[in-house]
């Protein structure tokens, strides 16, 4: 599919720790799916050998490059890395992307389309039209009633706040800044939707198929929830004690 008209540049930055089993297969799919885009890999020094598999897909496609950190911070900082290395290199979209296999990037076009009149879009598991396959009752319930209580706690009209599948213009990161984020799990990803709202632009959610991992293990942990948990609850509070200070003048 073509990018559509007056996007720009578009660069798909995919975190990679332990993913030697997942990244040569989902960024071949990348490519296939939008050819003009372009593939970042980040990856946190992983020990299975990731980054070096990751280098030598780079030197077989120029569209594919490869930036390697020191060791393993999290999600957030792995995007931010990647960020600010699209902002360097003059790109006008960034999509978020599992390395996992958990995001069709058959359905990125779909993302990038949608874009074209917003400032961000999210690809959402709980929107009519959405599904997760392969997840067990509990887990779903877990990632519902976390998606729920954001959007009580945070007054955000989002049904996935949570969703890793996402395509920003790179104007958006500019106007929400990124130096004082300091999320690192999944949380991140609630955390610059708020930002984004917060600052008046458009949020976007088009259905997705999400899909269980085939290979390797997932990265959600009870630290990474407690994480999550702690952050909305601080900042659904910081945010009603605000609108009281303001409200006595």
């Amino acid at each position: 599919m073509e990018i559509p008209a007056g996007l720009g540049r578009v660069l798909v930055i995919i975190p990679t720790y332990n993913e030697r089993d997942n990244i040569e297969a989902i960024t071949g799919r990348v490519r296939q799916a939008v050819p003009t885009a372009d593939v970042l890999v980040v990856d946190d020094a992983s020990p299975d050998g990731t980054g070096e598999l990751a280098d030598g897909l780079a030197k077989a496609d120029e569209q594919v490059r490869v930036l390697h950190r020191t060791g393993k911070e999290g999600l957030g900082p792995a995007y931010i890395a990647g960020f600010r290395w699209a902002a360097d290199h003059g790109y006008d979209v960034m999509v978020e992307m599992d390395a996992d296999g958990s995001h069709q990037p058959e359905e990125l076009p779909r993302l990038l389309s949608a874009l074209s009149d917003a400032d961000l879009v999210i690809g959402a598991r709980y929107v009519p039209g959405g599904e997760v396959r392969n997840w067990s009752k509990r887990r779903q319930a877990l990632s519902r009633g976390a998606n729920t209580y954001a959007r009580l706690m945070l007054g955000v009209p989002l049904h996935d706040s949570t969703g890793g599948f996402r395509a920003f213009r790179a104007a958006t990161l500019q106007k929400i800044g990124l130096a004082d984020v300091d999320s690192r799990g999944y949380c991140f990803q609630i955390d610059l939707a708020l930002r984004t709202l917060r600052e008046g632009l458009r949020v976007v959610e088009v259905p997705i198929t999400f899909l269980e991992r085939t290979h390797g293990s997932s990265k959600m942990s009870r630290d990474v929830a407690a994480e999550a948990m702690w952050r909305i609850t601080y900042w659904g509070m910081a945010e009603r004690v605000d609108r009281l200070r303001r409200a006595r003048g």
